[in-house]
């Protein structure tokens, strides 16, 4: 059984809305910080967000043997254009995958990856932008619940996709 990218896009679309909401109800929080034991590169958790719509912008733009593109002067801080920036990768993403030839997926290819070569295929590639954004809200999800901040819960399970339902039982007065 092959994981169906719809369902990871699914997801990660379902994902998406819950942050920007939370993030949304909650003014600063895409400037706080991550903390001081990270990798240098992000400083903010709207370093991550970026980060994430970045990846997945820039993913495709390997993929579709584009100019990647310089997100250095998108911002960090804004909400709405940081989510923009998402919509706008999400739609590249999903074009993408709606256009590529059915017999080229699973094709390993040589990608220049800063300096080194990536032999991996498209499949395989798209698996890793959808499951590297996961991971990444995940992480944000934890610094938040260290600082003592609630969410609802982010579950691939407790989301729509793929049916079902989650609901809190009613408690007795």
């Amino acid at each position: 059984m092959q994981i169906d990218v719809n369902v990871l896009m699914n997801y990660t679309d379902w994902e998406r809305e819950k942050w920007r909401e939370w993030l949304g109800q909650h003014g600063e929080s895409l400037k706080m910080s991550v903390g001081p034991h990270g990798d240098n590169r992000f400083q903010t958790v709207g370093d991550v967000v970026k980060h994430i719509f970045s990846a997945e912008t820039r993913y495709v733009e390997r993929l579709s043997e584009k100019a990647l593109t310089d997100t250095a002067s998108f911002p960090n801080d804004n909400l709405e254009a940081l989510f923009g920036f998402g919509q706008q990768s999400r739609k590249a993403l999903a074009e993408f995958i709606g256009t590529f030839p059915d017999e080229q997926w699973d094709v390993l290819r040589d990608f220049d990856f800063f300096g080194n070569l990536l032999k991996a295929s498209p499949r395989k590639m798209i698996i890793h932008i959808l499951l590297h954004e996961v991971r990444h809200w995940a992480q944000t999800a934890t610094l938040f619940r260290l600082s003592g901040l609630k969410m609802d819960f982010h579950d691939f399970l407790f989301s729509p996709v793929l049916g079902g339902e989650f609901r809190r039982k009613q408690t007795r007065a």
